[in-house]
């Protein structure tokens, strides 16, 4: 449902930025102004998200539905922080979230959800160092196999974006014998074996949380 609009939000910003450092007089005034437009609608979707996850919230709380969140008990997740960061994850602002769950981490010292949020987000930002130091940190901290797969497999995914194939074939042989029904390492080994295709990663994670 949003691909489309932050499709057309991506191409806009992608004309402002190769052309306005050229332009002049009246085109200049026109990408200003569409930078602006992009600045409003950026903020509005920031808002809108996160009072519809609060509306969310309180129907399923009135209905005494259980969540993901509330049954894990974990207090961070109560933090507002770590709610704004989930949604900036959400809504693919991976540069705020990271902020978000920084503070976090800051707080709940030893989080391993926000920690993984925040490696997440670093990988997606292709910050590839700094996102496997912290995975790095989380990984004997879990037994949790569905959760070792995955960072596993973003470790993989590190690895092939640092060039270092067999490593990553490494990484992503042992996320597939820790969990075979997680798809995404065999993806991966195969784009690495290609040498064409997207390296996947992050898309289980919200719903083992």
């Amino acid at each position: 449902m949003f691909q489309h609009v932050f499709a057309e939000m991506n191409d806009m910003l992608e004309e402002i930025a190769q052309v306005y450092p050229v332009a002049k007089g009246t085109q200049k005034q026109e990408l200003s102004k569409k930078w602006q437009m992009l600045k409003h609608m950026s903020d509005g979707i920031i808002e809108e998200w996160l009072s519809f996850e609060e509306k969310m919230s309180d129907v399923r709380k009135s209905w005494g539905l259980p969540d993901s969140m509330e049954s894990a008990e974990l207090p961070e997740m109560k933090s507002g922080s770590f709610i704004k960061g989930q949604g900036y994850y959400k809504l693919m602002m991976y540069s705020h979230a990271v902020e978000q769950f920084k503070l976090t981490t800051e707080e709940f010292k030893d989080s391993l959800l926000a920690r993984i949020y925040l490696a997440m987000s670093y990988l997606y930002m292709n910050e590839v160092r700094e996102a496997g130091r912290h995975f790095q940190w989380v990984l004997p901290l879990t037994e949790n196999k569905r959760l070792r797969s995955i960072i596993y497999n973003a470790l993989g995914c590190i690895e092939a974006k640092l060039n270092q194939m067999e490593r990553a074939r490494d990484y992503f042989l042992l996320a597939h014998h820790i969990d075979p029904t997680f798809t995404e390492p065999l993806s991966n080994l195969e784009v690495c074996k290609q040498k064409q295709g997207s390296l996947q990663f992050g898309s289980q994670l919200a719903a083992l949380m």
